[in-house]
Order: C-alpha cells, then sequence, then structure tokens
C-alpha cells in the first residue's frame, strides 16, 4: 500500500529557457500591465474621493468605503478561515494507508499530481471563497449601517408584539448573516467531502466501510451545523410571515399573516425548530457513537415533518376551515392588513368625504361665479408647451427646454399665480461645430429663467411670460442667470482656465465669460489630470493647453445624480424643479426613506407605480429607487442643488421618519434640520408627485377600511388612462390651486381622479395641500361618488368633447391643412356638489413648429363649451357672466358688488355673496341672531375686498412691484398665505 505523503515526482526534464532579453522584454510588460491596472484602479478611487470632497460630502464617501472594506475582509476572512480549516483538517485526518483498489489507484496519481502544491492549492482556494464572500458581504453595506444605526418606530406588530425596527432594521441583517453561515457551510461540507475522497477517508467503491470514523465524525460536525443553522431558519421564518407577500383577493402584493399563517404555519414553524435541533444534535452525537444511523433517521423525520407540518398540514386548514367561511377567519388579519398599510404609505390620515356629483345651486350667476373663486384653472399645459417656449425662448441653437416644463407658484404684485418655469439649458446638439473644444471648454452653461402664467394665453394663444428674454428680465427680478447644473447637462465641462466661455450672445455680438465659483475638481494637480484623462478616457485632458491654472471639471450635473450621489440612502423623486430663491436658481429634489420590512404593510412596486403617461415618454422624469420594492415610504429629506456652484444641501423634512433618524446617525451632519429651510425656499416646496402617485395606487384599494368590503373586492378602483393621448398609460397628477368643499380659500394642490376598477365613470376625486409650511400640508382629500349614480370619468368626458357635432365640426376646421391637434392636461375641478372638467387644446398649425392655445373645453352639469377663451367658455357652460351684481337686499343689508379680476377680491366677494345670501335665509325664518351675524361677516368680507382692491390699485398707479427676492407667498415663513376667508364675527342684537 503506498505511502499517503505522495510519492516520487519522476524524471526531471530540462526545457529550453527564453534568453535574458525575452525574459526581461516580458517581465517589463508585466510590470506595465500591472501598473496600468492599478492606476485605472486608483483613478477611479481618486476621483470619487476629488468629487466628493468638491461637494463637501467626504463623510459619505469614507462611511460608505470603509463599510465596505470592513465587511469584505471580515466576511471573506471567515469565509477563507471557514473553508481552509475544513480542508486543513479534512487532509490531518486522513488514513495512514489507502485500500488496495482501482479508485484508489487511480486517486494516487491525481494525490502525487498535487503533492508539490498542496499548500499553494490551499491558499488558492482559500482565497478564491473569501474574495467571492468578502465581496457579496461587501454589498451589504447599507444592511449593516440600518442595523448597527438602528432606532425604534414606537410601534410595535400586532403578532408578536416586537418593535418596527426589528423588521426593518434587524430581520434583514440576520437574514444576512443566516445566509452567510449556510454558504460557509455548504462550501467547508464539499471541500471537506471531496479532500476525504482524494486521500481514502470516503471511498464510493473500493472494499470495506464507506467511511473512516475520523471522516464520519467531521462531515457529521458539518451537517449537524447545517441542519442547527436550519434550526434558527425555521425560528426567523416565524417572523418573517409578517412580512411575506402572497396573493389575496383585491391585492397581488398582500403582506403579513393570514389565518392559515397565524394558526398552520406558524406552530408548523416552531415544531419544524424543535426537530431541527434535535436533529443536530443527533448529527453532533456521531462523535461519541461513530454511526450515521441516528442522523440519517432524524434527518428524515425532519424532512417528512416539514412536507406534513410545513406542507400539508397549513393546505388543510386552509380547504376545510378557511375557505368555506373566508370573511369570517380572514377579516381580523385583513384589519390588521389595512391599519399597518394605511400608515406606512401615511394615507391614515386621508379624509373620504361623500360627494353628490350634481350641482344643487339653481343661480347660474353664482355658479359662474364660484367657478372662479373655487380654482385658478390652468390652461397653460407644461407638458405641451415646451416647444413654444423652444421657439419662442431658445434665442441660440444652443439652448434647450426640458421636455415637460414645471409648475410652480410666484407672487407677483401682491397675488399668488401658477406658473409654467423652464430654465434655458446648454444643447450641446445645437452647437454648430463640434469638437473637443467647443463641447467641453467654450460651450459650458445654459442661460436664464423663462416663466409664463399658467392661466391664460395671449390673444395668438402665446404663453403670456412674467421672465423672458436673454439675458432674462421680468417679474423675477436679479439673479444668477447662468446655469451650469440642470437636468440636460450630461457631459462634463473644463471652466475656469485659460479658455474662455461663452456666456451669451446680444445685438453687439457673443460674450465671454469665465467661471468664478468653487465647483468641481481642481485640475491644476498633474496627478488629477492623469486620474481624470484615465476615468473618462480623454487623454487630452493630460496634455491639453487649454488646461491650467484655475481649471475645474465640473460633472454628475444633474441634480437628481447629484443628490443620489451624496446620499445613496435615499430614492429620488422623477421631477426635479427649478425655482429662484434668495437671487439664486435653485432645482428642489423631493427624496424619500423606504424599507421593505414593515409588517403586515402590502407591497409595491414603485417603477410600476409611479409610471404614467410622461414617464412613458421621459425617462428623465422616472424615480430613481435604491429599492424598487417597498412597503414604506416617507418624503423624509427635500434637496437643492444650486445651478450655478452645483451645491446640494439636504433638509429634513420628516422629523419623525425612524428610518431618516437611522440614516442621520450613519452619516451625522450631512442633512440640516429643518428649521434652517428659509422663507423663501419654503414657499416654492411641494408636494411630490411620485409620493402622491405610490399613494393614489395604494388608496385605489384601501381606501375603505373595514375587511368586509375589502374582501369583497366591490370597491376597487382604478387610475384611469390618460384621455389626452392614446398611450394607454396612467393619467398623470396635475398641479392646480383650488379650494375643496371643505376649504375656505383656494391652495396649491396635486389632484387625480379615479374610476371604478373595469368601468369609465367616475368614482372618486382626490386632492392633497401642496402649500408647504401650511397646517393643512399633505393632508389628502378623497371626494367619493355615490356608486348608485353614474358621473362622466375623464375618458367620457373627453369622448362627449370629440362626439359632440359642433365641436366636432370646430376640431375639423382647426386640423385643416397640415394643422395638428394637440390636447392638454384635462383638469378636474369639484365645484358645488358637481365636476367641471376643463381642457386646453392646442394647434401646431401651417409652418409653425410650435403648439398655440386655440381653444378651451368646458363642460359641467352636461353642458359643454368649445371657446377661444376659458372666461368665454364658462359663460357659456353657465348661461352667465362672471360679476353680476346680485339683486338687491330687500331686507335693508348691504348688497356685494360685481366680482374683480383680483383673486383676492374676488374670494372677498364671495364669501360676501355667502354671506348676503345666509342673511337672506335668516329674514326668512326669521332668525335675527343670525341675520345680524351675516351682516357683519358681509361687511368684513366687503371691507377686505375694498382694501385689497385699493392696494391693487395703488400698485397699478405707481406701477411698483415686489422684490424679485420676495417670490414667496405673503406669510410663507410661517406657514400661511394670504387668505380670503372671513374671520365671523360675534352674533349681535
Amino acid at each position: 500500500m503506498p505511502d499517503r505523503g505522495g510519492g516520487p515526482t519522476g524524471p526531471r526534464i530540462r526545457v529550453g529557457r527564453p534568453s535574458r532579453r525575452v525574459r526581461t522584454l516580458l517581465m517589463t510588460l508585466g510590470v506595465l500591465a500591472v501598473l496600468g491596472m492599478a492606476f485605472t484602479m486608483f483613478a477611479g478611487f481618486w476621483t470619487d474621493w476629488l468629487w466628493y470632497r468638491s461637494v463637501h460630502y467626504s463623510s459619505v464617501f469614507t462611511t460608505t468605503l470603509w463599510t465596505k472594506i470592513g465587511l469584505f475582509f471580515v466576511f471573506g476572512l471567515l469565509m477563507a478561515l471557514a473553508v481552509g480549516f475544513n480542508i486543513w483538517l479534512a487532509h490531518r485526518l486522513r488514513p495512514p494507508l489507502s485500500a488496495m483498489s482501482v479508485e484508489q489507484q487511480s486517486l494516487d496519481r491525481y494525490r502525487m499530481g498535487i503533492a508539490p502544491y498542496k499548500t499553494w492549492l490551499l491558499l488558492g482556494i482559500t482565497a478564491l471563497v473569501g474574495l467571492i464572500a468578502g465581496a457579496s458581504a461587501a454589498g451589504q453595506w447599507r444592511t449593516w449601517l440600518m442595523w448597527v444605526n438602528g432606532v425604534s418606530f414606537g410601534q410595535k406588530d400586532p403578532q408578536f408584539h416586537l418593535d418596527v425596527s426589528f423588521f426593518a432594521f434587524d430581520l434583514p441583517w440576520y437574514r444576512f448573516l443566516l445566509g452567510f453561515g449556510f454558504a460557509a457551510t455548504i462550501l467547508s461540507l464539499i471541500a471537506a467531502a471531496l479532500t476525504h475522497y482524494l486521500y481514502g477517508g470516503l471511498r464510493v467503491t473500493s472494499p470495506g466501510a464507506r467511511a473512516t470514523a475520523a471522516a464520519t465524525g467531521h462531515l457529521s460536525v458539518l451537517l449537524g451545523i447545517f441542519v442547527a443553522l436550519k434550526a434558527v431558519a425555521y425560528w426567523l421564518d416565524r417572523y418573517g410571515l409578517a412580512v411575506k407577500s402572497s396573493d389575496f383577493k383585491a391585492t397581488d402584493n398582500w403582506t403579513g399573516l393570514r389565518y392559515v399563517d397565524a394558526n398552520a404555519y406558524l406552530p408548523a414553524k416552531t415544531i419544524l425548530f424543535c426537530i431541527a435541533v434535535i436533529c443536530a444534535l443527533l448529527f453532533f452525537a456521531t462523535l461519541w457513537r461513530r454511526t450515521w444511523q441516528l442522523p440519517v433517521i432524524g434527518f428524515g423525520l425532519m424532512v417528512l415533518s416539514a412536507i406534513l407540518i410545513g406542507g400539508l398540514y397549513p393546505a388543510i386548514v386552509q380547504k376545510f376551515q378557511v375557505q368555506p367561511n373566508e370573511q369570517a377567519k380572514e377579516a381580523p388579519y385583513v384589519e390588521k392588513n389595512l391599519k399597518a398599510t394605511r400608515e406606512a404609505y401615511g394615507i391614515d390620515g386621508a379624509q373620504v368625504t361623500e360627494y353628490s356629483g350634481t350641482s344643487t345651486t339653481k343661480d347660474k350667476t353664482t355658479l359662474r361665479d364660484d367657478a372662479d373663486s373655487t380654482a385658478s384653472i390652468r390652461v397653460l399645459d407644461p407638458n405641451i408647451v415646451s416647444p413654444t417656449f423652444q421657439q419662442l425662448q431658445q434665442m441660440r441653437k444652443y439652448y434647450a427646454f426640458p421636455t415637460n416644463l414645471d409648475v410652480d407658484r410666484y407672487n407677483v404684485k401682491g397675488t399668488d399665480e401658477d406658473t409654467v418655469i423652464g430654465l434655458r439649458e446648454l444643447n450641446l446638439a445645437g452647437v454648430d461645430k463640434q469638437n473637443w473644444i467647443n463641447n467641453h471648454f467654450r460651450y459650458t452653461h445654459g442661460y436664464g429663467v423663462v416663466a409664463a402664467k399658467g392661466t391664460t394665453s395671449d390673444a395668438e394663444g402665446r404663453p403670456v411670460f412674467t421672465e423672458s428674454n436673454l439675458p432674462s428680465e421680468g417679474e423675477l427680478g436679479t439673479y444668477q442667470q447662468r446655469v451650469y447644473y440642470g437636468e440636460k447637462t450630461t457631459t462634463y465641462s473644463i471652466v475656469g482656465g485659460p479658455q474662455k466661455e461663452i456666456d451669451y450672445s446680444d445685438d453687439q455680438g457673443e460674450k465671454t465669460t469665465s467661471y468664478t465659483g468653487e465647483s468641481g475638481v481642481n485640475l491644476s494637480n498633474p496627478v488629477n489630470r492623469a486620474a481624470y484623462a484615465v476615468a473618462f478616457g480623454e487623454p487630452q485632458i493630460l496634455y491639453s493647453g487649454a488646461i491650467g491654472d484655475g481649471s475645474r471639471i465640473l460633472y454628475n450635473r444633474t441634480p437628481k445624480e447629484r443628490v443620489e450621489a451624496v446620499a445613496p440612502w435615499l430614492t429620488i423623486d422623477g421631477d426635479a424643479y427649478p425655482a429662484v430663491v434668495d437671487n439664486k436658481i435653485q432645482w428642489i429634489v423631493d427624496a424619500y426613506t423606504t424599507t421593505n420590512g414593515y409588517p403586515y404593510a402590502s407591497r409595491t412596486t414603485l417603477g410600476d407605480t409611479t409610471a404614467d403617461s410622461l414617464t412613458a415618454t421621459n425617462d428623465n422624469r422616472a424615480v430613481v429607487a435604491q429599492q424598487n420594492q417597498v412597503n414604506y415610504i416617507r418624503n423624509s429629506v427635500k434637496a437643492t442643488v444650486d445651478a450655478y456652484t452645483g451645491e446640494v444641501k439636504l433638509f429634513q423634512w420628516d422629523t419623525k421618519d425612524p428610518v431618516l433618524k437611522t440614516w442621520m446617525k450613519a452619516f451625522p451632519g450631512t442633512v440640516k434640520a429643518k428649521s434652517s429651510i428659509s422663507d423663501s425656499l419654503m414657499a416654492h416646496l411641494r408636494y411630490p408627485q411620485d409620493l402622491f402617485k405610490v399613494q393614489r395606487e395604494l388608496l385605489t384599494r384601501y381606501h375603505v377600511k373595514d375587511a368586509t368590503t375589502f374582501l369583497s373586492g366591490s370597491e376597487v378602483w382604478q387610475v384611469p388612462d390618460d384621455p389626452s393621448n392614446k398611450s394607454g398609460d396612467a393619467v398623470p397628477p396635475y398641479y392646480l390651486s383650488m379650494r375643496m368643499p371643505d376649504q375656505k380659500a383656494q391652495a396649491f394642490s396635486l389632484t387625480t381622479t379615479f374610476t371604478p376598477n373595469g368601468r369609465d365613470n367616475l368614482s372618486a376625486f382626490m386632492a392633497v395641500d401642496s402649500e408647504a409650511g401650511t397646517p393643512d400640508y399633505g393632508k389628502i382629500r378623497v371626494l367619493k361618488l355615490p356608486t348608485s349614480t353614474t358621473v362622466d370619468g375623464p375618458k367620457q368626458v373627453q369622448s362627449q368633447f370629440n362626439s359632440e357635432q359642433d365641436i366636432a365640426e370646430s376640431i375639423r376646421l382647426l386640423k385643416g391643412g397640415d394643422s395638428d391637434i394637440e390636447y392638454g392636461n384635462l383638469l378636474t375641478v369639484p365645484l358645488d356638489g358637481g365636476l367641471l372638467y376643463v381642457e386646453p387644446v392646442y394647434v401646431r398649425g401651417g409652418g409653425l413648429k410650435y403648439p398655440l392655445l386655440k381653444k378651451v373645453l368646458v363642460t359641467y352639469g352636461g353642458n359643454t363649451a368649445f371657446e377661444d377663451t376659458l372666461d368665454e367658455a364658462l359663460n357659456k357652460v353657465f348661461g352667465a357672466e362672471a360679476g353680476t351684481p346680485p339683486p338687491a337686499d330687500e331686507g335693508g343689508g348691504t348688497t356685494p358688488p360685481p366680482t374683480s379680476s383680483n383673486p383676492t377680491v374676488r374670494q372677498a366677494l364671495a364669501d360676501a355673496q355667502k354671506a348676503f345670501e345666509a342673511g337672506q335665509e335668516a329674514l326668512k325664518k326669521p332668525d335675527w341672531d343670525a341675520y345680524a351675524k351675516a351682516q357683519k361677516d358681509l361687511e368684513a368680507a366687503l371691507k377686505r375686498a375694498e382694501d385689497a382692491q385699493a392696494q391693487a390699485d395703488k400698485g397699478a398707479k405707481t406701477g411698483s412691484s415686489p422684490s424679485p427676492s420676495a417670490s414667496a407667498r405673503p406669510g410663507a415663513g410661517s406657514g400661511g398665505k394670504a387668505s380670503g376667508s372671513p374671520s365671523p364675527g360675534p352674533a349681535g342684537g
């Protein structure tokens, strides 16, 4: 029998060696290749470090880097030690002599071949598995940071009565550890078994025992560890039931325990845990018994139990206990899911009220006036008019506007106005001569803001600009107009050096400038230049004479890209929007904290839920999700990016969010306090669209609060398709200043509609107060229409527009020649129990390449109008003109005057009209106390109207206008806005 230590290596055969010159050349090439790869890796690391340092978020870079390095080395070393130790132990426990068999003789050749390289082979195997395991562990840096920094939610799950933080922060880390343990055990078991087989500890065809006692003991311990880990898995699976998803009734992403989980799976997991512990002990006992008989029996029992207890028994419970009486059995668990889901998505405070859907007011004049006071109807569609902005305000081919403009509100001459706004950004495709110098040194930035009133157009259908021309001028005053950071700025620029930049052009020719901001990375250092030359694959960076003292490289220039980089733990809203704040252009970016571990809360897929007809045609509008499937979301951070300096600021918005608090512990100093948000910035913050889209999708099912209705599925809604196009994608939500029935004054709101599942009539209207800094910010109001009556939904209204003969004929005429029709946003406004629909109609006619607002479609209560202006359409629908004075007060009260074009005056007069009507009702009873109160309210409202009109007249005479820096709404800093509601006076005798 041959010795186990190996054997003769055989005669040495000398092979001709290459010459010294060849060896030197090969060695030199090898060294250069290694140095090249090393510098390439260094360049990536170094440029990242320089960028984070330039934006003053170096702590984010170092924290993530050291966390990844720590996890890589700790878990890589653990895996290498586990596998390496078991290979070494299996080799040490090898039998001294091998059996005489064909099998062993064949293995002898392999043993002899690897004998001289055993140490290197062991090191190579352990290094390989260690690298793989370390790289996998490094990817868990978010899980580690959330576990080590996790804070309490202050809420307990209804089943296990554990804090939600256990499921959100602890359980994911424990599952990673468990998975790592399984991987280490399985790899160790495989490696040990192969080693035992190679050295005769295990035999397949040899005579005698199949395994030596040493091999039996070794492998039994590893199998025992595997089964013990399985026991831990069964125990964690118990808690995992609270965050387990399944298809159930009205939702495809039901999360949490159901009856069968609580009464079958949960006890089954506990029983299987006990069986697995016993089975593991039996495997460990083979160290003394030296036989696998009992462990194999125990393992078979565990597998059989898993099939019977973990699979068959729950199926029996579901079939014979749940299905015959499903609603009664599932109701308690559905109620837990309803409560948790509403809390996790912030819709638990949604106010659902019944709404008739039909008007009750007979006075058409009153309805016409209410239409003006209820909403500042925006007829300028930001998703249509970008080509118009482009044609009228592009000025130069190397400027461009985003495909979708944004809606904001600005205080113009004392009045808040919905404003469509866009930046004139750099468009390198419009540069006549494309070369490296032009693309990266001369054409570096856009210039100026262009803004237009959202509620009107001029006689030709063009926007009424409040900020225009080049340089931009208008209502926004003086501000830094250069746009170095924007949504369309996707390439790098090198600025501030000897090469001058083109600033803008006027009648006197091109103006040049040099960047004076502190953004970007300094390229004066030759190491930096070499690193960027490698990182960007552009060798000219290394030697170009256009780079010198003061040269700085700007990159990562889109607002969402910058916020995502400095806060890689945030999910970024798809729509960043610009605002002029404190004489600067600031991009405002909404960001979310999410988790997938909120017990009982149903999951949603962000990419699908936030998709609509706009994201389908514009990838820049898509949400940037760190975790696509979530069951908890908060708009916890408001971020700004300076369009000139690129400075990124993160502000804590949700001060109660435990997920944000956890990340703020992990990255201290990166998020500023909410109190540091200035009043002027607060005036432009708004409720984010992607959060609203997630919430409206959840409310299609979770607007109900009782389990019976939820299980029946009779109240399921859907978000309708966009009726203005044939894409089949969901209608986007719309920003609009409007007043819901329970509100006293208009508020900047985000709105949407719902239809019944599978039908086109309207089932509900939803709006959220988007006025940041006000007490009602974020309040969701849902007007639920009765199921017994049919109210037209958006698709039916659009069809009604298209089918009316007069309108169809007018549209046919508008389409004459080579003109095209484009339908704008179909806006819905609740008005006096009914619903007012307004849709602008744009025409691209003749040689014009841009849309002009030519008609406005309006429908209310079955009456439809198709007129040149919104006022004309409203007058026709209601059969009355705005501002018609009411009849004289026969009871001696004061008669309100006609309405004004000033929204503040209109609101005051509307309140006066209501007080007047209340006085008339009091006279009929008669109720003199109520009449006296109504008269005082009427006088107060008229006084406010008189004061507001006098102020407007004074401003018109003097030509004065508010300071551009005061683009904030009045009272924005204190969370308020100019209120048009009266203060009720005490009743008088």
